[in-house]
């Protein structure tokens, strides 16, 4: 499964998380089931299931302290940190931040700071702190980083942030072209078309490469690269005076933002659409009941609209019936539901 999320197969490497999980937790493998956890946390977030990965670091999080292996939460929280960035929890992100920082400070794992120094640098992105981003990323190409996987990963967010200071970036861009070239998988290609296209002046390129990232985003998955994709190319159509074209990809980014739970950059896309001569783009009063979940509730609530028993769900997380009958009492409310079977018309899988 590790393998998987390095080579950039991401379903796969859930797919084979998921098997593994079920068999540690037959089996009560708590160690076994920690490093699991980290692998499928890892597959969640790139395959923007934010709330599923939220979820998954945080019963991980709980498995450490029944277990001897704290060295393991630093990821954890690094991986939490950054779910906290993109929801635009910037106190959240913070306390993670620091949290995954004295676990480094202690063990020296640079997987946990990697995803810890990412998760700073996308909300200074977010917010608009183009050049206190850019800094983080180079700084975390001089340490440990830049020998862990997150360093291409985290290379088109890089990208991006010098191009909205006008800056070069061949050194981000040349590392992740290597990879995704490699990887063959459409969607690496997509977000390299994504990057070529921030990059490029000229009009006509940027719009070629454009409209090839929405392209093989359409068929490839990833909700939200393929939002990210169309929020960019949205603004650049807007700058470019084809307003029309330009609302048509930036609903497309507010609907994906909006369901992802990604408040800060569904606001920015709901900017650029009034700037676009929209009306009317108010936050969806439907968008994103799950992440109103907490982590541990919705991991709850799934597996009761699977049809598990409140004493069957305690045995999968490790915890009492009563307190599993406790948090379905707290999501009930939050979802609109009053029973287990309206569970099912949520799409909750």
């Amino acid at each position: 499964m590790h393998f998987a999320n390095r080579a950039g197969d991401f379903q796969a490497a859930r797919d084979l998380s998921l098997a593994a999980a079920a068999e540690c937790r037959a089996a009560g493998e708590l160690r076994r089931l920690v490093r699991v956890h980290l692998g499928l946390a890892e597959a969640e977030i790139h395959l923007g299931r934010f709330s599923d990965a939220a979820a998954t670091a945080t019963e991980g999080l709980h498995l450490i302290g029944k277990t001897d292996k704290p060295n393991r939460a630093g990821c954890m929280e690094g991986m939490l940190a950054w779910i906290a960035a993109v929801q635009g929890d910037a106190e959240r992100c913070a306390e993670l931040a620091a949290a995954s920082l004295g676990h480094f400070e202690d063990n020296h794992i640079a997987n946990g700071l990697a995803w810890t120094q990412w998760a700073l640098a996308l909300l200074d992105l977010v917010q608009g702190r183009f050049t206190e981003a850019l800094d983080r990323f180079d700084a975390a190409m001089t340490g440990p980083v830049r020998y862990q996987t997150q360093s291409i990963f985290f290379a088109p967010d890089q990208v991006e942030a010098a191009a909205r200071l006008d800056l070069p970036a061949d050194e981000p861009l040349r590392r992740f072209q290597s990879w995704a070239e490699a990887s063959g998988h459409d969607w690496a290609d997509a977000v390299l078309h994504r990057c070529s296209a921030l990059l490029e002046p000229g009009w006509d390129r940027a719009h070629d490469h454009f409209r090839a990232a929405v392209r093989l985003h359409a068929h490839s998955g990833g909700p939200w690269e393929a939002a990210r994709t169309r929020l960019v190319f949205g603004e650049r159509l807007r700058r470019e005076r084809h307003r029309s074209e330009a609302r048509t990809h930036l609903r497309a980014a507010l609907e994906t933002f909006e369901r992802l739970g990604a408040r800060p950059w569904a606001e920015r896309a709901r900017t650029e659409l009034r700037a676009a001569g929209e009306v009317g783009s108010s936050p969806s009063a439907s968008a994103g009941h799950l992440t109103t979940l907490s982590p541990q509730e919705l991991q709850i609530v799934r597996l009761a609209a699977a049809g598990l028993t409140n004493r069957q769900i305690g045995a999968q997380l490790f915890l009492s019936p009563k307190t599993v009958s406790y948090h379905l009492y707290r999501a009930f409310p939050k979802l609109n539901v009053t029973s287990r079977a309206q569970l099912l018309a949520l799409g909750l899988t």
